[in-house]
């Protein structure tokens, strides 16, 4: 689903209704409802990558936690660089995985081509 179709024009307002009349004032509710819409938004794009936002989601929410309940300093920039590096490590994964794949097998085919070529 895209912000510029017709099934983005009826969602947007469905979703707003439901947040301002149906969940009511209270605010974990409206979050709820928020996160879910959310995640189906994404899904309508593409589904096969909405577990991966589902775990991010709960990574920061747990580290969240964590770094709420640690009494030390030194811990909660600890867990808050471990949310960090994982959500870059999964970006960097998703984003220039197939890039440096690529890269690799085109310096390797021309490395091995060009050992096998006679020498003139």
């Amino acid at each position: 689903m895209l912000f510029n179709s017709f099934s983005f024009a009826l969602f947007l307002p469905i979703v707003f209704f439901l947040y301002w009349f149906v969940a009511g004032k209270k605010v974990n509710n409206q979050n709820v409802l928020l996160l879910i819409a959310s995640y189906f938004f994404y899904a309508c794009w593409d589904w096969r990558f909405l577990f991966l936002l589902i775990f991010s989601t709960f990574l920061d929410y747990s580290t969240g936690i964590k770094m709420y309940e640690a009494e030390n300093k030194n811990w909660k920039k600890f867990w808050f660089w471990l949310s960090i590096c994982i959500n870059l490590g999964f970006l960097g994964f998703f984003k220039y995985y197939n890039f440096f794949v690529e890269s690799f097998t085109e310096k390797w085919e021309s490395q091995t081509i060009a050992q096998h070529l006679p020498i003139i």
